[in-house]
């Protein structure tokens, strides 16, 4: 090997270089190296190992050994694919074989014919008693020669008829060969004309092709066993008839396999598994059994080998097809996707068992039970969705430990409280990740995950319509009009929170878990126990946050629907009619009076409403307080998001017929501030909450500046307003006692103020 391709191979594309198999290049890409004609095995590999550690050793043997399978994986599939033409190829071939044999046999006989027209030819004249005298002699010496072939041809076929009629096969294969060794010396030494020749071939051609017969007969017997089938194989096949004895052998194990078949059926009453198991045992062991007698017989002639994977392929389709039609119907017509994978893999497993023979047929197996398997799953996903659907009509939405159980202190993950909805959802899910476990070799694991995420936005769906109001604007995906039972109370309704938030924050991941690979799980392991200094953030996998991510994006629309209506009860009234408008605060300044300070009543409500919501929430989510303190942010959000955005709201403090004044803007900035307190108080101010608030105090002033009043000449300092906050924080809440105190306009508010706005100090 010269220098440049030595070279070129050492840059080329090697199993060694990571950053080639990082490009993704294709298998006939990797191994163009190793195509070239001046490849050197041993100066590649010194090329490569002379600078490398054994760490870049062990890595370029694992590529090599990942080559090798692909490689091999590559050739499998060639293989398959091109069945066909090695079938078609391989019958063209025996035709043609047989079509010359015919023709060498012709040219033979013509070849006779013309040389015993040539021995008729008259000789040159001799006298015609020498002339009588030596025919006399010749054809004395003739027919006495021809006498004793005539003999010996009679025993011969009396023979050969006593051998057959006793089925006496080795011997009467002996006999036939023997008889055509006496022809062909006979034909060698010319001691026989053309005539007689033909006469003893055919007579023993004849012979032959009884023999033949009879063995084909035998061989298409019911009762035939393995020794005696064997037998007839291997002396058909010496007879010349090896394609007509190989299709006779494979015949004879189908009918055999068939008459099995039908005998089990017809005797017991096994279903499921054990049907699957049985049937499976049956077809495989006799596609072993005629792997085992076709390679003893023929060995791996091309021809027949490719008969015999056609016919292994074909018994394999047909028991696809039967246990199709006697397992799988029933099972997905019971929405048992466990039956239906435990016949998969039993099928499968019995399937492995022949790959040592070289033997591949599980792709065949795959391919055909793909559609049903995906069917199958499908109608169980159905069958979750209607069943979840079924309990919500009639759930109470009280959370319950599981029925049978019972609760043990600090074991809240294993038993947790749902309502029955979601703890029928919840192990219905778990039975189907189980069920789609023997289905490995489909690769159905994000499909499984996939389906899984589909069926909890259908429950979160469900929770979502529970909410009062909800019916009437959302319907279920894939059910149309379904009746959920409406969650009336507010404890009710944070049940609905806590169903969804526990599925998808504990419940749901551990079920995926089980569907990762085997390594990702051994990574996950220290999720349970993780070390000291690692966070769990750390410690996920890629995959599951990814699960996590997207269920909790059905959970925020459970909690946003909740907010979202909570905001709408605190906004409206019952009439339609709005309570956080500008005249609340334009009006202020129009009276003749100064208002008692203290909080708007929406506000009151706002902070009598978080405090009752955190207070039940509190005790559902013991341990997930993270989850009741983003519910409380998301609601107090909301309310302040829309009056950010009421664009009403905001024309009329700031181009109305009356604008906001000082009174009105002391009255807001006084609201804004009393929810900045109990928010930071109950700690779910967020800080885009807080910017929110001081963007619209500011938006607030400087309606007011627009005016020609200087904001800061009326507004009170800061204290003031923390100090109404504080006042109004303890009466809301029951624990304020004013009655020693003097009554001030200004920090002192009446009772009859929580409840009203504006009312006279006296």
């Amino acid at each position: 090997m010269d220098s440049s391709t030595f070279s070129s191979i050492s840059r080329g594309s090697s199993l060694g270089d990571s950053s080639e198999l990082d490009a993704h290049l294709t298998l006939s890409d990797k191994l163009k190296p190793f195509k070239t004609s001046h490849f050197d095995p041993d100066a590649y590999i010194t090329s490569k190992c002379y600078t490398m550690n054994e760490k870049e050793i062990r890595h370029l043997c694992s590529n090599l050994v990942d080559l090798k399978k692909a490689s091999a994986e590559e050739m499998r599939k060639s293989v398959y694919a091109n069945y066909g033409a090695f079938i078609r190829t391989s019958k063209e071939i025996s035709d043609l074989e047989g079509q010359l044999l015919s023709m060498r046999n012709l040219l033979s006989t013509q070849a006779a014919f013309v040389h015993s027209l040539a021995e008729g030819v008259g000789l040159d004249s001799l006298s015609s008693d020498e002339e009588d005298s030596c025919l006399e002699d010749h054809t004395s010496q003739q027919n006495i020669h021809l006498s004793k072939m005539e003999n010996w041809l009679v025993e011969f076929l009396d023979t050969l008829e006593v051998l057959l009629a006793e089925k006496r096969v080795d011997e009467a294969l002996a006999a036939l060969d023997e008889g055509e060794k006496i022809v062909e010396e006979a034909n060698q030494r010319k001691s026989l004309n053309t005539s007689s020749l033909l006469s003893f071939q055919t007579a023993i051609t004849e012979q032959r092709q009884k023999l033949a017969d009879q063995l084909a007969e035998t061989m298409s017997l019911s009762s035939i066993r393995g020794v005696e089938l064997r037998s007839a194989v291997l002396a058909l096949k010496k007879l010349g008839d090896g394609p007509r004895a190989h299709t006779l052998l494979l015949n004879s194990h189908q009918q055999r396999l068939h008459t099995s078949i039908q005998s089990f059926r017809s005797s017991n009453a096994l279903c499921g598994r054990a049907y699957t198991t049985t049937i499976s045992q049956l077809v495989f062991s006799t596609i072993a059994q005629a792997v085992n007698d076709s390679m003893l017989a023929f060995g791996e002639e091309p021809a027949y080998s490719s008969e015999l994977v056609t016919w292994t392929v074909k018994q394999t389709e047909t028991l696809a097809l039967h246990l199709k039609r006697h397992v799988l119907v029933s099972s997905a017509a019971s929405g048992s996707l466990r039956v239906a994978a435990e016949c998969v893999q039993v099928c499968l497993g019995y399937c492995s068992l022949l790959e040592a023979r070289g033997l591949s047929l599980s792709s065949v197996l795959l391919r055909l039970f793909r559609p049903f398997i995906e069917q199958t799953f499908s109608d169980s996903l159905k069958k979750i969705e209607q069943s979840s659907a079924a309990v919500a009509a009639a759930d109470d939405w009280c959370l319950v430990y599981p029925v049978g159980t019972r609760p043990v202190s600090g074991s809240n993950a294993s038993q947790p409280k749902l309502s029955s909805s979601a703890h029928k959802f919840s192990s219905m899910v778990q039975d189907f990740v189980e069920d789609t476990g023997p289905l490995e070799s489909f690769k159905m694991d994000n499909l499984t995950l996939e389906g899984m995420l589909k069926v909890f936005n259908s429950y979160v769906n469900l929770l979502i319509n529970a909410l009062p109001g909800s019916t009437e604007n959302e319907n279920l995906e894939g059910f149309g009009n379904k009746i959920v039972r409406i969650a009336e109370t507010e404890a009710q309704q944070i049940a609905l929170l806590a169903n969804a938030s526990l599925l998808a924050d504990e419940i749901l991941p551990r079920a995926a878990l089980k569907l990762m690979p085997f390594q990702q799980q051994t990574n996950n392991r220290s999720l349970e126990t993780p070390r000291k200094g690692h966070s769990d953030r750390q410690n996920r996998v890629p995959e599951q946050r990814e699960i996590k991510r997207r269920l909790q994006r059905a959970v925020d629309r459970l909690r946003d629907s909740f907010c979202r209506q909570h905001a709408l009860d605190l906004i409206f009234t019952e009439d339609g009619e709005t309570q956080l408008c500008a005249q609340m605060y334009t009006n202020l300044d129009s009276y003749a009076y100064e208002p008692e300070w203290f909080p708007s009543p929406i506000f009151q409500e706002l902070y009598v409403r978080l405090t009752r919501i955190a207070s039940i929430a509190t005790d559902m989510f013991v341990g997930r307080e993270r989850f009741a303190t983003v519910l409380l942010i998301r609601l107090s959000e909301t309310v302040i998001l829309w009056l950010s955005n009421d664009q009403n709201f905001w024309e009329e403090i700031e181009s109305g017929p009356h604008p906001l004044g000082p009174l009105g803007l002391q009255q807001f900035y006084l609201d804004m501030e009393f929810v900045m307190l109990f928010c930071s108080q109950g700690r779910y101010l967020s800080r885009s909450l807080h910017q929110v608030i001081k963007d619209i105090i500011d938006r607030a002033i400087q309606a007011l500046y627009a005016t020609g009043i200087d904001p800061q000449s009326v507004l009170p300092e800061d204290e003031w307003f923390a100090e109404v906050g504080q006042i109004a924080i303890k009466m809301l809440s029951g624990k304020a006692n004013f009655g020693n105190v003097e009554r001030n306009p200004v920090t002192s508010p009446t009772s009859s103020s929580i409840y009203s706005h504006g009312s006279n100090l006296d």
